[in-house]
């Protein structure tokens, strides 16, 4: 995944920068919840957009857990980020009835509309393209999520669309 760094932190804009400070606040606000590790892994990239490598520690520490307990949940989970993501979001499901719908060519077309490849975010910060396995929209395929919203139908207006606000 490459991420650049000019601008990065700028592009990010909706998330905090990593800081063990905060981090240290995030483990305090969930310790005590039961089995704490997803919730406080789930603050952490709400916060900051990722799990920062940094915060594996300090949660195995906190929890009394080894770190490769915790990195295992880290990487077991497929949603959970190790590299901040780009300003803008977009997943592209790549499951069987949006594929049956056409969905190779939308997400070929949704790719190039974007400049970004599949697992990647674009140099510049603005996007990342991930693809995803089913959002439950198969009666409205091909479909994608842009910004956590769903998008039924992708055409190639939706796709110009869906380019635009990445612009923005």
């Amino acid at each position: 995944m490459s991420t650049g760094s000019v601008g990065y932190a700028a592009a990010r804009g909706r998330h905090e920068a990593w800081s063990p400070a905060r981090g240290s606040e995030i483990i305090a606000e969930h310790i005590a919840l039961e089995g704490a590790t997803m919730p406080i892994l789930h603050a952490f990239q709400e916060a900051f957009g990722y799990v920062p490598q940094d915060a594996v520690p300090m949660v195995a520490d906190a929890l009394n857990l080894s770190r490769a307990e915790v990195h295992g949940t880290l990487t077991f989970y497929h949603d959970f980020r190790h590299e901040p993501a780009g300003k803008h979001i977009v997943k592209v499901c790549v499951a069987e009835a949006c594929q049956a719908a056409g969905g190779h060519v939308t997400s070929a077309a949704v790719a190039q509309a974007l400049d970004c490849g599949f697992g990647e975010t674009r140099p510049d910060g603005q996007v990342t393209l991930e693809p995803i396995y089913c959002l439950g929209l198969c009666s409205c395929a091909p479909a994608a999520m842009v910004n956590g919203q769903l998008v039924g139908r992708l055409d190639d207006e939706a796709i110009a669309e869906i380019a635009a606000e990445c612009r923005s």
